[in-house]
């Protein structure tokens, strides 16, 4: 990934071929598309202070694994891909970085690895594909031992399938696409696809606790991961496969979320599906949000079973439509004539409608039947189906979104998310209170500022919301202390509303300060006596989640 922004050195966001754009941008934030800046400062500008690496713990590790002191790496893989690490790489702010990147070959390799760290008293932090937004990868600033970056890349196989069980043994390095690739070929599927997919890990999943778009259908990966083995500073933690057990509190659950702080997870037995038959999602459009969030909460509550349930409110709906490129002209007269329809026909105010994506996978039989299920309950709720190229176009660029963050950010504007997860009873509410909280702290900054959100990942008891917000911020102060303000009125709203500060982000350092409101604090407590009984050393990255 680029050491300064998110995803391929090659690809880029681009407003030239989106027409509506440029002036939603104007309208909203304004932003003068046209005015870009410097992404970053060309590498060799960098001060990349030189590692420090005793020379027994650089022996013991080149005897154990590839070691890599070179500085663009070790710029990679100081940090994650949260708006505050980009906008620090951006000023050539560099923070701690690792003395060396070591990249073991298999699971004795990364025993040898753990052993060396400890003996040195040295700090090592577990790195996947490098995507955390949740500052879960970078070395605490004062960090004065040696810092050692354990990347697993090179373990990235799947091992085995069982189809009797379908289960399939991973090595935690395998990234998304690599893993798919390889189980197809099986013709299995693991059905996870976070928006960080094509960058991120199996063991970063685990260690975050990640959830995919097709959640719904599939479940998040504390769901799939059905036994891990782990490198901790006692040995190897190895758990078995078997679907449920009552052998006191999870030892695989204490794993699930941990972001390395009890050990480097090696590899992982997974739930996996035989691949569908047939595959489509449909876009939708409801009249508002209040009858969209009932239609999602319907969909749950009813014998449907969807692999994609998604609605964005009014304000996402109007970017989402800001980003649609070059219409053909039969394409202009079929969004007049929709538009036409909704608001003559079926009452819709268009600057209210939402738009909403629903996936289906299975059987040609069964994906029919789920299509009718859903149909009467979208319909019981005054949406309307537009279709399914909608949703083919959403399934071609739903891993594209992050790269819109670099470039708002060439443009000087800060963008960022947060999500949550609460009951269905309490969506709303909780939805006012954080579009209330974040325009409140706009105004507060005397700023611009754009808030937007969609509902993903139905639960049987409720779902997760997914904010989106930006801002240009106000000349003469820190951008990232304006940002900072915007971004805890969010959170905050968050767990004054009943919600949990993270769904699927993890908690990292971004969010360590509200885990107490979150968790209670005897749970901190609890989580800091297991951290500490399993690590006394706080040799493994130090500093996370409490």
């Amino acid at each position: 990934m680029k050491w300064w922004g998110w995803g391929d050195p090659g690809v880029r966001f681009t407003h030239e071929d989106k027409p509506e754009l440029a002036p939603f941008l104007r309208e909203q934030l304004g932003i003068d598309v046209t005015r870009a800046g410097e992404a970053a400062p060309p590498f060799e500008r960098l001060r990349v202070p030189e590692p420090d690496l005793p020379a027994p713990l650089l022996a013991a590790l080149e005897r154990a694994a590839d070691v890599s002191t070179d500085p663009e790496d070790r710029v990679v893989h100081g940090r994650g891909k949260s708006l505050r690490d980009l906008v620090r790489q951006r000023r050539g702010e560099l923070g701690r970085l690792p003395d060396a990147v070591v990249r073991p070959a298999d699971e004795a390799a990364v025993e040898a690895v753990v052993r060396a760290v400890l003996e040195a008293d040295a700090v090592l932090i577990p790195f996947g594909g490098g995507t955390s937004i949740s500052g879960s990868l970078e070395a605490p600033g004062d960090e004065a031992r040696p810092v050692v970056s354990v990347d697993l890349s090179r373990m990235d196989r799947v091992l085995d399938v069982d189809p009797v069980a379908r289960l399939a043994r991973v090595q935690a390095g395998a990234l998304g696409p690599d893993l798919e690739r390889q189980l197809a070929e099986r013709g299995w599927t693991l059905g996870h696809f976070p928006d960080s997919f094509a960058h991120s890990t199996l063991g970063g999943w685990i260690a975050t606790r990640s959830s995919g778009m097709q959640s719904d259908r599939y479940g998040d990966i504390a769901e799939l991961t059905r036994a891990v083995r782990v490198i901790t500073p006692a040995g190897v933690l190895a758990t078995r496969p078997v679907p449920a057990t009552s052998t006191g509190p999870s030892v695989r659950e204490m794993v699930l979320g941990s972001e390395g702080r009890l050990g480097v997870i090696t590899e992982a037995t997974v739930h996996v599906q035989r691949l569908p038959a047939e595959r489509t999602i449909l876009g939708y459009l409801f009249p508002d949000w209040e009858r969209a969030l009932a239609a999602m909460r319907d969909i749950a509550a009813s014998e449907a079973r969807p692999s994609v349930t998604r609605v964005s409110d009014a304000y996402e709906t109007r970017f989402s439509f800001a980003t649609r490129k070059h219409p053909t002209p039969l394409d202009r007269v079929k969004s007049l004539a929709l538009r036409t329809y909704l608001a003559r026909r079926r009452g819709f105010d268009v600057g209210q409608m939402c738009l909403s994506f629903i996936g289906y996978e299975g059987p040609a039989r069964h994906v029919a039947a789920q299509r009718k299920l859903t149909g009467r309950i979208v319909s019981r709720h005054g949406g309307v189906c537009i279709g399914a190229s909608p949703g083919e176009l959403y399934d071609q660029k739903k891993f594209d979104t992050p790269y819109i963050r670099d470039f708002l950010l060439d443009r000087g504007t800060l963008a960022d998310v947060s999500e949550t997860a609460a009951p269905w009873s309490a969506l709303r509410p909780l939805y006012d209170a954080v579009t209330a909280a974040a325009r409140g702290e706009f105004d507060a900054l005397g700023v611009r500022g754009y808030i937007m959100c969609h509902l993903s990942h139905s639960y049987h008891a409720g779902a997760c919301l997914y904010f989106t917000f930006a801002f240009e911020p106000r000349a003469g102060g820190d951008p990232l202390d304006q940002y900072a303000r915007v971004k805890s009125a969010v959170q905050q709203a968050f767990v004054d509303n009943g919600a949990t500060l993270s769904h699927h982000h993890a908690v990292g350092t971004e969010h360590a300060e509200w885990l107490e409101q979150d968790i209670s604090a005897p749970g901190a407590a609890m989580l800091r006596a297991l951290f500490d009984g399993v690590d006394p050393g706080h040799n493994l990255n130090p500093g996370k989640i409490v």
